[in-house]
């Protein structure tokens, strides 16, 4: 039986956010491959978070700095083990190493974070960013070093691919470009019409900083413009986690909604007659687009949005990057219905050529198995990543073993002091 031990940053939460349904993906690819799952993460459970054990995978709890996750991944000896993020494999990579050598070791990246905070930091200083930022930032030092590190990291956009290549000198063999996955079904299915169809609609997760940009943008700036035009406008915002902050900003006389949590995403994103998704930072590719793409929703948003997600045909709705470009665009689509069934129709024919879910799972699956049957030469073949493993691993372990020593030192010394 082979098995798979998947750590997890968070616990996946497929509605709420499109790293989510991506790690659903890659969780129904390894079952189909009759894998045996188990999903850890030191993350606290959370009211969206997926039933995992309705899939038939078991979910453990897993402490940070503790030995306690050496009896448990010894005993359980996954023949692969991904990580979620790199931070997971800097947490944990090395007690994988030393207790299962032999394990395939998968980084599942989402997107680049170290291209993501420049690209943030940049957007704070108004600037673009330059290879100089990336080069001198701890962060892509951290990152990279852990793609070294993993046998193989699969990566959701292809800038980012060619960016690792040619900046950061990583070598192909351990890269694999593995975007969003859309099966017949979804390619397929049938959509409401323009008639059919009502209001702007905005998602995504409130946590992520870029969306949150994004709504803040759409409030000040974007939304007032739109309205100017189309004075009975309403704007659906929805996404997990509003604050405070963010629900302050609904505005019922202005149209300005914002609804929070919605249970049934592709619904809400089949119902409204155009997405909008003015990101100015940002990194990997947009859920929310991909989804527009095969609910055939029109989509207004910007190169940062559009970023490793465009075809030779032409984008599902329009591109801008300035307030009243991107208002007079999205006011265009809604108005015109030539225009918007235009749009509606490349939606779909723009998913179809970028994420056949059938195609990108043969290549990863013949990746892997590539990767399983010649491990040992792979890693002998990556000296940089081994160089990597041996020094990272022993000063992690040291400082993991004496933030573990201090731990049991402080709770013998409470015990002590109960007596």
């Amino acid at each position: 039986m082979k098995t798979l031990l998947i750590i997890g940053y968070v616990w996946p939460e497929p509605n709420s956010s499109a790293a989510g349904s991506r790690m659903m993906q890659l969780i129904h690819f390894f079952q189909a491959q009759s894998y045996h799952i188990t999903f850890a993460s030191p993350a606290q459970q959370t009211e969206h978070m997926v039933d995992l054990r309705a899939l038939n995978i078991v979910v453990e709890n897993i402490n940070l700095n503790c030995t306690s996750f050496d009896d448990f991944i010894k005993e359980l000896q996954p023949n692969t083990v991904m990580f979620d993020r790199f931070m997971m494999e800097e947490q944990f990579g090395w007690r994988v190493s030393e207790q299962c050598p032999q394990a395939l070791r998968i980084l599942d990246t989402e997107d680049l974070f170290c291209l993501r905070n420049a690209r943030h930091q940049g957007y704070k200083q108004k600037r673009a960013i330059t290879d100089e930022d990336l080069l001198t930032s701890d962060m892509a030092k951290r990152e990279v070093a852990s793609i070294f590190r993993s046998d193989i990291s699969l990566m959701i956009s292809s800038i980012e691919v060619e960016l690792l290549q040619r900046l950061f000198k990583v070598d192909a063999s351990l890269i694999h470009y593995c975007p969003f996955m859309l099966n017949e079904t979804q390619l397929t299915q049938k959509n409401l019409s323009y008639q059919q169809r009502e209001d702007f609609m905005a998602i995504g997760n409130f946590r992520h900083a870029p969306n949150w940009d994004a709504v803040l943008w759409l409030k000040q700036q974007i939304w007032p413009l739109i309205r100017k035009q189309l004075p009975d406008a309403k704007l659906n915002i929805y996404g997990a986690y509003p604050p405070p902050k963010a629900t302050d900003l609904h505005d019922e006389k202005s149209g300005f909604l914002v609804k929070g949590w919605v249970d049934d995403a592709v619904l809400a994103m089949q119902s409204a007659k155009v997405c909008l998704a003015p990101l100015r930072f940002g990194a990997g590719i947009k859920g929310k687009l991909a989804e527009a793409m095969y609910c055939s929703t029109p989509s207004v948003t910007t190169d940062i949005g559009v970023e490793s997600m465009q075809t030779d045909l032409p984008w599902a709705g329009a591109i801008a990057n300035d307030p009243q470009t991107i208002a007079d665009a999205a006011v265009k689509l809604y108005q015109d219905d030539l225009a918007w069934q235009v749009a509606s129709d490349l939606g779909q024919q723009n998913a179809q050529v970028m994420y056949q879910q059938e195609a990108i799972l043969a290549e990863l699956g013949e990746c892997l198995s590539t990767l399983e049957t010649n491990l040992t030469q792979h890693r002998q073949n990556n000296f940089i990543g081994s160089m990597l493993n041996h020094h990272h691993h022993k000063s992690t372990q040291y400082m993991a073993q004496w933030i573990d020593v201090k731990t049991q030192l402080k709770v013998l010394t409470e015990d002590t002091e109960d007596k």
